[in-house]
C-alpha cells in the first residue's frame, strides 16, 4: 500500500507580474505628479510613438539617439487613471496564470517584446500612410478601402477562425494563424499599389481575427467556470 506524502519542494515564487504591476504604478504617480506642461510633454516624447522608423537608416538613428526606447517607456506611461486601471486589471487576471505556466523570465521578456511588436503593428500604417500615398499615388478614398478591407476581414473570418481552431485544436489552429498573419506582414514589402496593401490588409485581418477566438478557448481551458466571466472582462 502506497501513501501519497506531499512534495518538500517550495512552490516558485511569482515576482514578475508583481514588479511589473507595481512599476506601472510608481511611473503613474511619479507622471501626474508633474507640472502640467512637464507631464504633457512627457507623454508626447516618451508615452507614443512617433514618425520616422519607416527605414532602416532612421531606426539606426533612433537606436543611437534613444528615441527607440519609448517602445518601451510608452507601456509604463499612461495619460489617465482609466487606462491605467484597465491595463492593471489585465495583468493581474492574465499575468498571474501565464507566468506560473511560463516561469518569471520567459513571461516578463515575451510580455515586454509582446507590448513593443504591438505598438509598433498598431501604428506602422498610419505612421506610413502620408508616404505611401504620395510614392503609390494613393488617393483618400483608395487609401480607406485599404483600412476597410482589415476591418470586413477582421468581421468575416472571426467565427470561421473559432470554427478552425475548434476543428484542429487551439495551439495548432493559433499557429497555423499566426503564421500567416507574419507571412502578410512581410508580403507588405513587396507591394506595388493600393490594390496590393487592400489584398494584404484583407489576409492579414482575416488571420489576425483568431485572437478573439483563441482568447475566448484560452479562458475556456485555463479557468474555472466561476472566473470566466471576470477574465473574459
Amino acid at each position: 500500500m502506497f501513501v501519497s506524502l506531499p512534495s518538500r519542494d517550495k512552490a516558485a515564487v511569482r515576482w514578475a507580474t508583481p514588479l511589473l504591476f507595481a512599476a506601472l504604478w510608481l511611473a503613474f504617480l511619479w507622471s501626474a505628479t508633474r507640472p502640467q506642461e512637464a507631464h504633457g510633454n512627457l507623454l508626447m516624447d516618451w508615452g507614443a510613438l512617433s514618425d520616422g522608423l519607416d527605414t532602416p537608416l532612421n531606426w539606426a538613428n533612433s537606436l543611437r539617439d534613444g528615441s527607440a526606447l519609448r517602445l518601451f517607456t510608452a507601456l509604463f506611461l499612461h495619460a489617465d487613471w482609466a487606462h491605467l486601471l484597465g491595463n492593471l486589471v489585465f495583468l493581474l487576471i492574465f499575468g498571474l496564470p501565464a507566468e506560473r505556466t511560463m516561469g518569471p523570465w520567459r513571461f516578463l521578456v515575451l510580455f515586454l517584446l509582446g507590448v513593443t511588436v504591438n505598438y509598433i503593428t498598431r501604428n506602422s500604417l498610419g505612421i506610413l500612410a502620408p508616404e505611401l500615398k504620395e510614392s503609390l499615388g494613393i488617393t483618400t478614398e483608395q487609401y480607406s478601402w485599404i483600412v476597410g478591407a482589415f476591418q470586413i476581414a477582421y468581421t468575416i473570418f472571426q467565427p470561421l477562425c473559432g470554427w478552425l481552431i475548434d476543428v484542429i485544436g487551439l495551439k495548432i489552429g493559433f499557429m497555423v494563424c499566426a503564421g500567416i498573419w507574419a507571412l502578410m506582414c512581410i508580403f507588405h514589402a513587396g507591394a506595388g499599389s493600393w490594390l496590393h496593401l487592400a489584398i494584404l490588409r484583407f489576409f492579414m485581418g482575416a488571420s489576425e481575427a483568431a485572437a478573439t477566438p483563441a482568447n475566448a478557448k484560452t479562458i475556456g481551458e485555463w479557468f474555472p467556470k466561476s472566473e470566466r466571466p471576470i477574465a473574459a472582462g
